[in-house]
């Protein structure tokens, strides 16, 4: 793929860890604009809680952009896509996949995210919807179409003990691979780089180990 940052995250309770923090400080280098883009976006008061958290998370490891927007659906779809086009770097919120993923077919930001060349940053809902094949198990064990950004499906706030999950991802896993990924954790993709932080499992065939003894490398 052509270079440009990708970002998978499933959580950060007390923000990015250190590790997290430093490859985002290598690799942001342009700061001019960050555009937040909301999954339940009709929830207002969510949506600026979550987006002032985002802005103090950048800011404590000193990454402070110059400017800051949120969209959500008191943005018009005009100067939403603009917004996109013109941003150094685009976080995907989380929340609700399936509603983020309407809000971005009907509004053309899908189009426009996957034309810019801004960093792309997925938090939970958000990193599930970058995918090629996106998974929502609750819903329906069948991948669907996300934003086709890199064929990486991922499972965010795995818990190992949480066996009903683990035994619905194994089921999954025969129609594609699954990185399953706790809380705290990040899959990078830089041009042909891609690296992973925190504790990610890769799910494939009905079996699970860590991910870099599945074959996340090959598979990409």
């Amino acid at each position: 793929m052509d270079y440009r940052l990708l970002g998978f995250f499933s959580g950060f309770p007390e923000g990015f860890p250190w590790d997290v923090a430093n490859r985002l400080r290598e690799e942001l280098t342009e700061l001019d604009s960050l555009v937040l883009i909301a999954s339940e976006t009709a929830l207002h008061a969510k949506v600026d809680r979550y987006a002032a958290q985002w802005r103090g998370w950048f800011e404590e490891i000193e990454l402070p952009f110059g400017a800051y927007h949120t969209i959500d659906d008191r943005i018009k779809p005009a100067h939403a896509v603009q917004l996109v086009q013109e941003a150094s770097c685009v976080i995907l919120m989380g929340g609700d996949p399936e509603q983020q993923m309407r809000f971005l077919r009907e509004t053309g930001l899908d189009e426009a995210i996957r034309q810019t060349r801004a960093a792309i940053l997925g938090l939970s809902a958000g990193a599930v919807n970058m995918a090629v094949r996106s998974l929502r198990i609750w819903d329906s064990q069948a991948p669907r179409a996300g934003l086709g950004l890199v064929d990486i499906t991922v499972y965010p706030h795995f818990a190992p003990d949480d066996k009903e999950t683990l035994a619905t991802l194994l089921s999954t896993s025969g129609q594609l691979p699954i990185c399953a990924m706790e809380d705290d954790s990040a899959i990078f993709v830089s041009g042909d780089r891609v690296s992973s932080m925190g504790d990610i499992h890769w799910i494939q065939r009905g079996e699970i180990c860590p991910l870099w003894e599945g074959g996340l490398l090959l598979y990409l």
